[in-house]
């Protein structure tokens, strides 16, 4: 349904070292880059980032979140580690959220701009 989502940020710098080491262990990464944007996805973008003056102000109450699928368990506790290494807030600890399934294995984190972030692995296992 969709081909990519956009969102505003206020530091390319610093938003590329986050997005660099949480999307990077999940398989993802930077695809396309200049002083004013990052492109992210695995083979071609679908998450881009611009920088601008006023980011969308943070608001938890909104529900708004965006959803990454990680290939693995193992590589969605490395995005909540490499998430919370580089300036992200925690939101959820990597493990099973079986009121949304029985193998809904996620980490939940809050990037430096307030974006809230979430990654998802389905896989029954720990593989």
């Amino acid at each position: 349904m969709l081909d990519h989502v956009s969102i505003g940020v206020s530091g390319i710098a610093r938003s590329k070292r986050f997005y660099d080491a949480a999307l990077g262990a999940l398989g993802y990464r930077c695809l396309s880059e200049d002083e004013t944007t990052l492109g992210y996805g695995k083979d071609a973008v679908a998450f881009w980032l611009g920088a601008v003056a006023t980011p969308v102000p943070a608001d938890s109450g909104s529900n708004l979140h965006f959803c990454f699928v990680a290939p693995s368990r193992q590589s969605v506790d490395a995005f909540h580690a490499a998430a919370v290494g580089q300036g992200g807030s925690d939101n959820g600890g990597p493990g099973l959220r079986e009121s949304y399934g029985p193998n809904y294995y996620a980490a939940f984190v809050v990037d430096p701009d307030g974006y809230r972030l979430e990654a998802y692995c389905a896989r029954p296992t720990a593989g």
